[in-house]
């Protein structure tokens, strides 16, 4: 079988018990996302950097396609937690990258007062597949030299 897209463990995890995601029901668009390991995600603090939630998981696709990440609907309002970044993309290229082999990492802030405990296989959030569309006059032809935020240094 061709592989299209679908999800792998991440080099470092491959012993870790690292459940790859699956979508719950028949007509679910997202894939859910589970924690890597034990993690607090401190109360929010002007001037702090998002926490960084590890997956241990990769994503292959098309190189037409993309994985959003999406928070789970219930973070914020039982957790506090929200997406510093509203929603993580995921390039094609960024799967095997030699920094961190494409693994996938979620980016959370705390609105609560107190900090936020995440366990290992924690549902944290989901991925969905989409298709994109480039303009007429496109002439990307950079190449990814990095992992995670690398895509403006080439």
């Amino acid at each position: 079988m061709e592989k299209k897209r679908g999800f792998e463990i991440a080099k470092g995890f491959e012993n870790s018990g690292i459940n790859l995601p699956v979508r719950k029901t028949r007509f679910s668009a997202g894939y859910d996302i589970e924690a890597a390991e034990d993690c607090i995600i401190p109360s929010f603090k002007k001037g702090m950097k998002p926490t960084l939630v590890k997956t241990g998981i990769k994503a292959y696709m098309l190189e037409d396609e993309v994985l959003i990440l999406a928070n789970r609907s219930s973070n914020p309002g039982k957790k506090g937690l929200i997406l510093a970044n509203s929603i993580g993309v995921v390039d094609s290229d960024y799967y095997g990258n030699p920094d961190n082999d494409g693994h996938i990492m979620f980016a959370f802030f705390n609105i609560k007062d107190e900090d936020v405990e995440i366990k290992k296989g924690d549902a944290i959030g989901q991925g969905i597949f989409q298709k994109f569309l480039t303009v007429d006059n496109d002439l990307a032809e950079g190449e990814r030299i990095g992992g995670f935020g690398s895509t403006s240094k080439n």
